[in-house]
């Protein structure tokens, strides 16, 4: 396995576990702070819009690169 090929790999791994991981604090701090049902849309969606930008961003240097 090439350094570049583990780089890449972990990097998808690591930036999977981490937006899950922020996925589960955002329904936390939603359900202790009795957001609501718009809150928490609110919140999801917010943490979503980052979660598309970094898929457009490696779709994007994947056709450019």
């Amino acid at each position: 396995m090439s350094e570049e090929l583990f780089t890449e790999l972990s990097l998808q791994i690591c930036v999977t576990g981490l937006i899950l991981y922020m996925g589960f604090i955002v329904y936390d701090l939603a359900k202790e702070s009795k957001a609501g049902k718009y809150g928490t849309i609110v919140m999801f969606g917010t943490l979503g819009f980052g979660v598309v930008g970094f898929l457009i961003k490696t779709v994007i240097s994947k056709v450019i690169g």
